[in-house]
């Protein structure tokens, strides 16, 4: 495929089959919201804590700081090529590499697997606290009920994520007010949460970091629904931005919160973190917080069945996935062979890995991609390609994106 023409392609999909373009951005930026909120600070804050202890905030901040830089090169690509399986079409226009963008597209999807079923394992987990049932009888209902929102329709499982991701917020801020101003303070002190300038705890401030980085993972989702996005060119950069900073308030004023009323001991590898903010509230406030919090973690599998599913019809649509991948249903118009192709890897993964391989599995690959995309953007900045009224950052951003990755991905291998 010729590198300039990947922006105005939408593969062999027909008008009458095509993705509808309904997403506008305060559901677009919900959107992102949701799967990054749900997926990281409501399951990691406590298996983060057990690594950097009570600089776990700092972890979180390092992590934003990654993000960031990429984030922004996101934002530009995102409006050069508004397509499904957005990372492949990057990788493609950078380097005109089919192998490689069909590579990239592969790891997108995976990540957007594992990312679902570590979230699954923490919505069972508090699902589990509430009901009682078997965590494995759990996490067979939540993957079959989201695969049917999920196929349901894009419009409508997304409104349904936003109204979810509404809630999922204020149950952040009643922790955050709960954690801060109402609960005794069994945790850390304030000046015990900052770190000094060196230290052999910064080596678990860095391996907390890559944990933390999957807290962070779901802007880049936002690229891969980019052919339902009204004014893909308009929404889509100021939707990530929001997203990124959104949550990256919500992040450091939680944690602080948490680290503050919690016992460090009882924090450590929680697989219901949040809850514990509550141990000495009354039964109904923690009744309250918990349904949140399973509604929440929820919410985070919806949306990411949601992204794998339209990066392997977008793969399809071009030709670099088997065409069933792209079958739509002629009543919802959303791709039903991906779905329940996802649902099912979803579920065999969650009911056999514990949610600490996962979440560092996830990290891990989403910065193998992110490296591949800032050096996309780089190759594209360096033959000055022109393009239509695009968001457009200077070459230092993409730089730095592909060194803060590489540097994370290279320190959690080590």
């Amino acid at each position: 495929m010729d590198r300039r023409s990947i922006s105005m392609t939408q593969g062999n999909t027909t008008p009458a089959t095509s993705l509808r373009r309904s997403l506008n951005l305060p559901l677009l930026t919900l959107y992102g919201l949701g799967v990054t909120v749900g997926a990281g600070i409501y399951v990691l804050i406590g298996v983060t804590a057990a690594q950097a202890g009570p600089y776990a905030w700092a972890a979180f901040l390092q992590a934003a700081i990654v993000v960031g830089f990429t984030a922004f090169s996101y934002a530009e690509l995102a409006t050069r090529y508004p397509v499904s399986a957005g990372e492949s079409a990057y990788v493609d226009a950078g380097f005109g590499r089919a192998d490689i963008a069909t590579v990239v597209g592969l790891l997108v999807a995976v990540s957007g697997l594992v990312s679902a079923s570590a979230i699954t394992v923490g919505a069972s987990g508090y699902l589990g606290n509430l009901t009682g049932a078997h965590p494995s009888t759990l996490i067979f209902g939540i993957v079959v009920v989201i695969a049917l929102l999920a196929w349901w329709g894009i419009t409508q499982s997304v409104m349904v994520a936003g109204i979810i991701t509404m809630i999922e917020i204020l149950g952040l801020i009643v922790v955050i007010v709960w954690g801060v101003a109402l609960s005794e303070r069994l945790g850390v002190s304030a000046t015990d949460m900052v770190p000094p300038l060196l230290g052999g705890h910064w080596v678990g401030i860095v391996s907390a970091t890559v944990l933390a980085f999957f807290a962070f993972i779901g802007f880049e989702d936002m690229v891969n629904v980019a052919e339902e996005v009204e004014d893909p060119r308009r929404t889509l950069p100021k939707a990530i931005i929001y997203t990124l900073v959104i949550a990256t308030i919500l992040y450091l004023a939680t944690c602080v919160a948490v680290l503050m009323s919690v016992p460090m001991e009882a924090l450590k590898g929680s697989s219901a973190p949040l809850t514990l903010v509550f141990a000495g509230a009354p039964e109904t406030v923690q009744f309250g917080f918990a349904s949140i919090a399973v509604v929440a973690t929820v919410n985070g599998v919806l949306i990411q069945m949601i992204m794998v599913s339209r990066v392997l019809y977008g793969m399809a649509d071009r030709g670099r996935l088997p065409a069933y991948f792209a079958r739509l249903s002629a009543r919802t118009q959303t791709p039903y062979v991906s779905t329940v192709f996802v649902a099912l890897c979803i579920l065999g993964l969650s009911l056999f890995l514990p949610i600490e391989r996962l979440a560092g599995w996830t990290s891990q690959i989403v910065l193998c991609v992110f490296l591949c995309v800032n050096l996309a953007l780089v190759a594209i900045k360096r033959r000055a390609e022109p393009a239509n009224d695009h968001f457009s950052v200077p070459l230092l951003v993409p730089v730095c994106g592909m060194f803060t990755s590489g540097a994370l991905l290279a320190a959690s291998l080590l």
